[in-house]
Parts: C-alpha cells; sequence; structure tokens
C-alpha cells in the first residue's frame, strides 16, 4: 500500500482527493484485521458533537492562549476565564458522537486496548471507553498553581457565577461567541470579569488543560507510549497531528513496524507514516470500522 510523502505539508491543508469510499475502506479494514489497536484522536472527532476543530480546511483561525501569558499577566487571565465561562456552559451539554461511540464499542468487543486522546472533553468517558489517556488533560478540573488545591469545574462556575452576575445572559446578547475545543470561547467584552482566585492560598486558579507552550506531564507520556507498545497496530481519528505531543506516537509506532491508519479531513503531518489514509469524517468511518474489525 501506498505511503505518501509529507512534503509540502501544511497545517490544515485541505485533501485534494475525493472522499474515501468502499475501496478505501476495505483497505483499512484488511490492515487493522486481527491485531488490537490503540486509538490516537483529535479535535475532528468531537466536531460532529458541536466543536469545532484548530486545524482543519474549514477551521478557523485561532490565537489560543500560551501558558506565559496566562501566569504572567492579570488582564490575559481575566480574559481567559471571562472566555472559559462562558464556553464551558456550552462545552458541558455536548453529547458523544457516534465515532466516540464506535471506539467505546471495539473497547468492550476487545478490539481496542486504548485511546489516546488530545482532546479535553471528556467525550470519550460519557461514550463508555475505560482506558483513556488524557494527553492535555481535561477541561473539568481545577488546580491552585502554588498550593495544588483542587476543585471540579462544576463548583469553580457556582463561584464564577456569584462573582459576575448576568454576565452570561449579557454576552449572550453581544453574539460575539464562538466555542472552542477547550472550553474557550471567543470573546471581546471581557475587561469587568471577575476571576476566582485560590480560597485556601489566594494564589493563581488553571484548568487541568496543557496550554500551549506548557510541557504534557511525563506521566500522561509514558502511559501513552505504553499503550502504544502493548497495541499491535495504531488507528488516527481526527488529528492533523500538527503538533509534536500527539505525532511522537505516530512515529514511535511506525519505527516499530505497527501499521498506521490515519482518519481525517484534510492533510496530517503523519501522511507518510500510514499504511492508509482515509479522507473522510470520523463519525462514518470509525462506525464503519467498528462493524467490519
Amino acid at each position: 500500500m501506498e505511503r505518501r510523502s509529507g512534503i509540502g505539508w501544511l497545517p490544515g491543508a485541505a485533501d485534494t482527493r475525493p472522499p474515501a469510499g468502499p475501496a478505501e475502506l476495505e483497505s483499512a479494514v484488511a490492515v487493522l484485521t486481527g491485531h488490537r489497536l490503540v486509538v490516537l484522536t483529535g479535535a475532528g472527532l468531537s466536531t460532529d458533537s458541536g466543536l469545532p476543530d484548530y486545524r482543519g480546511p474549514d477551521a478557523r483561525p485561532r490565537n489560543p492562549m500560551t501558558y506565559s501569558q496566562f501566569v504572567g499577566d492579570p488582564g490575559y487571565r481575566r480574559h481567559y476565564w471571562a472566555r472559559n465561562h462562558l464556553g464551558w456552559h456550552s462545552m458541558s451539554r455536548t453529547e458523544p458522537n457516534p465515532g466516540h461511540l464506535a471506539l467505546a464499542a471495539l473497547e468492550r468487543a476487545g478490539k481496542v486496548v486504548g485511546v489516546i486522546t488530545q482532546n479535553v472533553d471528556r467525550l470519550h468517558q460519557r461514550a463508555g471507553s475505560q482506558r483513556v489517556v488524557d494527553l492535555h488533560g481535561h477541561y473539568d478540573r481545577i488546580r491552585c498553581l502554588a498550593c495544588d488545591w483542587e476543585c471540579t469545574r462544576a463548583q469553580l462556575d457556582d463561584r464564577l457565577l456569584a462573582l459576575n452576575p448576568g454576565f452570561l445572559e449579557r454576552v449572550s446578547e453581544l453574539g460575539d461567541v464562538e466555542i472552542a475545543p477547550d472550553a474557550d470561547a471567543v470573546l471581546e467584552a471581557t475587561s469587568g470579569f471577575v476571576v476566582a482566585d485560590c480560597p485556601a492560598c489566594g494564589g493563581v486558579l488553571k484548568p487541568d488543560i496543557v496550554f500551549f507552550g506548557e510541557t504534557v506531564p511525563p506521566s500522561r507520556v509514558r502511559a501513552a507510549f505504553g499503550l502504544v507498545d502493548s497495541a499491535g497496530a495504531l488507528l488516527v481519528a481526527g488529528t492533523s497531528l500538527a503538533v509534536m505531543s500527539g505525532l511522537r506516537f505516530v512515529r514511535h509506532a511506525a519505527r516499530a513496524g505497527k501499521p498506521v491508519v490515519i482518519v481525517n479531513r484534510g492533510l496530517t503531518r503523519g501522511d507518510e507514516l500510514a499504511e492508509v489514509r482515509l479522507n473522510a469524517g470520523t463519525s462514518e468511518a470509525l462506525s464503519l470500522l467498528a462493524e467490519r474489525l
């Protein structure tokens, strides 16, 4: 099967080939059959749940906040929490889509050893997946950077609602809102938002999310490599593999001689390492694979 060259790849570049058809699906089934799979997922898996991706062909440009901006500037932090407060109320209402459900079904059938996800939306767990490495953390836990005090995002929401009465209603009237995959939202009118500090020490509270410029905890990386080592093949779904935090697992599997299948709309940075590359949406493709494997 043809391996594709990564030369000329750009983040979010459209795939000019026609959508994957029965022949491509059969090739993927042939490569994956007989192997227990580890699955690497990205934001493209959650688009059918109403969460936009970062780098797909139709994704809008974003300027995510960096870790240094968040910890170093109260203005940036206020802006982040105002946006997150709004995003939380939308993201908490999202539901798993057929792609999430298909992977959970494959795990129950003993065909998937686990999922490594770059997403923070917890939709894999809500779909029923049991063994999930949340590589970039998850949006529903909050931690103090000074004393490690923790709470749930729902508990923090009670405090933010009390500190900012009427904020959600005022913002909803503006219409300047876009929910992003990390429970963030694009929002301009944040100057009056009141940030909640740590109730234990007064320190800075931060979601359990790996920000841009922040390092993925080594324990999560080890757990993810362990899943790749325990599997016979790697299935990639809904990610352009633009950042090394996900691409390294594709490279690791390929170096070990394990077949790689990629399902994504748009080109990816790992295409040259894939045995089969499906230019397809994840809900449809993963549902079909779940039926055939």
